[in-house]
C-alpha cells in the first residue's frame, strides 16, 4: 500500500528554506499537480507549525488584506483567526490559492522588504491577476518554482526503482546494464498510460486496474472545464474548449504543427490565439514554437506563426483521446499510438521538467523536421524521437551537417550508445538528459 508519493521539489523546499537570501516563496502548476499536498507535507515535516490559509474557500481571511499591508500586522490578525502562534524561527505561513486574494500576493513585496524572517509560501496562478489592475504582482520580489505533473523518474522513484531512477537522473547512461532495459520499458510503458497526475499515480500503484485510473484522469479533465467555465472569458470559453478537445486530433497528424482549421474549418489564427495563450497560462499546454535555424541563440530564429501544442500529462492526452485502458498491455502500441505521438508528448513533458523551453525545426524546401531543438549552455542539441525500432535518422543528419552541430541525439527503444555524429538514448533516460549533457 502506498500511502503518499515522493515529490523531487521537496528537495528544493528544503533550500529554499535553509538559503541565506529567503524570500517568499511562489509555487505555480496546474490544478490537481499536488501544490497544496507538497507544502503541507512540507510544513509538517520541516516545521513545528503551520499557519495555512485557503482563500479559494475562506472569504474572510481576504479581509485582512483589504487595508494595510504591513506582514507584522498581517500575521497578528492571522494568528488570532486561525489560533495558531507564530514564531517565525518554526512556523510556516502557507496561503494556498493565492491568486483568489490579489492583495495578498501584493503583500508578499512586503514580507521581502520588511518582514523577512518570517518564512511565507503561497502557492497558485498568477494568471488571474491582470484581472486585478488595483493589484501588482511583487517582480523581484519572490522566489519562484513549478510544479509539473510526476515526470518518469519520479514515477520510478515511487515505483521502488530509486536506484535506476538516480543513474538516470544523474546522466550515467553508460553505467546503466542492458539487463534493466526490458524493466524499464516496461515501466515507461505503465507511465505513457498513467501519466504523472497524482491521483492517477497514486491509484496505480495501489492496484487500480486500467479503467480506474482512466476514470481518475477523466474526473481531472472535468475539473478542468469547470475550472474553464469559472475562469475564462465568456467570449473566449467555447473557443478554448475546441482547441482543447481537439489537441488528440492536433498531434495525430504525421506533421504535428498546430492547424487551426482543425479546430474549426477556415479557422484563423486571430479566432484563437488569444484562448491557446489562456490553456498555456492556465497551466496546461505546452507551446512548441518552430524555429528557422538551427544556431544559438534558438530564441532569435523563432518562427512565431508556426507552432507545435502539447498537453500537460502524457496521461491526460490518453484520457483525452479515450485511448483504450488495454494498450498498457499490448506489446509496444503505447509508443506507436497517433503515429508516436504519445511518445512525443512524453519527451516535450520530461523537457519542460528539466527546464528546456524546446522548439522544433522544419526545412521550409523540404520534408526534413526535427522533433525537438533544445539549448544547453549556449550549444544547440538537435532531438528526434523515434518510437518504433526503425531507426533511420536522414532528417537529423541532414540538420546536423547543415547547421554544423555537436552530436545529434536519438531517443528511441533502443539501447545508449554512441557514434561519430549521433548519440542514441533509450526513451526511458529523457529525464537525465540535462545531466547527462551537463556531464559531457
Amino acid at each position: 500500500m502506498v500511502a503518499k508519493l515522493g515529490r523531487r521539489l521537496m528537495r528544493s523546499l528544503v533550500s529554499w528554506k535553509d538559503g541565506p537570501s529567503r524570500q517568499p516563496l511562489l509555487i505555480r502548476g496546474a490544478r490537481q499537480t499536488g501544490k497544496t499536498w507538497l507544502v503541507t507535507e512540507f510544513g509538517r515535516e520541516y516545521y513545528r507549525r503551520v499557519l495555512r490559509i485557503d482563500f479559494m474557500r475562506d472569504d474572510d481571511a481576504r479581509g485582512f488584506f483589504s487595508g494595510n499591508l504591513d506582514p507584522r500586522v498581517i500575521v497578528d490578525n492571522l494568528s488570532m483567526y486561525t489560533g495558531v502562534p507564530v514564531n517565525p524561527d518554526d512556523t510556516l505561513i502557507f496561503f494556498d490559492e493565492i491568486q483568489e486574494c490579489p492583495r495578498a500576493l501584493t503583500a508578499l513585496k512586503y514580507f521581502r522588504e520588511d518582514a523577512s524572517e518570517y518564512h511565507v509560501v503561497a502557492t497558485g496562478s498568477t494568471m488571474g491577476v491582470s484581472k486585478h489592475p488595483d493589484s501588482s504582482f511583487p517582480v523581484g520580489k519572490v522566489d519562484m518554482l513549478t510544479l509539473h505533473p510526476l515526470t518518469f523518474l519520479e514515477f520510478l522513484d515511487n515505483a521502488g526503482e530509486e536506484g535506476l531512477a538516480r543513474l538516470i537522473g544523474q546522466g550515467k547512461l553508460a553505467d546503466i546494464s542492458e539487463v534493466f532495459a526490458g524493466r524499464l520499458t516496461a515501466r515507461l510503458k505503465e507511465y505513457l498510460f498513467t501519466g504523472g497526475m497524482p491521483a492517477a499515480v497514486l491509484a496505480r500503484f495501489n492496484g487500480a486496474d486500467g479503467e480506474s485510473v482512466r476514470g481518475i484522469q477523466r474526473g481531472i479533465l472535468d475539473a478542468y472545464d469547470l475550472d474553464f467555465s469559472k475562469h475564462a472569458p465568456a467570449r473566449l470559453l467555447d473557443r478554448l474548449r475546441l482547441v482543447w478537445q481537439t489537441m488528440p486530433a492536433q498531434l495525430a497528424k504525421e506533421n504535428r504543427k498546430f492547424v487551426y482549421g482543425v479546430v474549426r474549418p477556415g479557422a484563423r489564427a486571430r479566432d484563437f490565439e488569444e484562448s491557446l495563450m489562456w490553456l498555456r497560462d492556465y497551466g496546461v499546454v505546452t507551446r512548441v514554437p518552430c524555429v528557422d535555424a538551427l544556431r544559438s541563440p534558438l530564441g532569435a530564429y523563432l518562427d512565431v506563426s508556426a507552432f507545435k501544442l502539447f498537453t500537460s500529462d502524457v496521461g491526460l492526452l490518453g484520457a483525452l483521446a479515450n485511448l483504450s485502458p488495454a494498450t498498457v498491455v499490448d506489446g509496444n502500441r503505447l509508443f506507436t499510438e497517433f503515429k508516436g505521438a504519445m511518445t512525443e508528448q512524453y519527451v516535450c513533458q520530461q523537457l519542460v521538467a528539466q527546464g528546456y523551453a524546446p522548439t522544433y525545426w522544419a526545412n521550409p524546401k523540404g520534408r526534413a523536421e526535427i522533433d525537438f531543438a533544445i539549448e544547453e549552455a549556449g550549444t544547440v542539441r538537435a532531438i528526434e524521437v523515434k518510437a518504433e525500432q526503425n531507426l533511420h535518422a536522414k532528417s537529423l543528419r541532414y540538420a546536423h551537417d547543415r547547421f554544423g552541430l555537436e552530436r545529434a541525439l536519438r531517443l528511441s527503444l533502443s539501447g545508449y550508445r554512441e557514434e561519430d555524429w549521433l548519440v542514441n538514448i533509450p526513451l526511458w533516460a529523457a529525464g537525465g538528459l540535462s545531466a547527462y549533457l551537463r556531464n559531457r
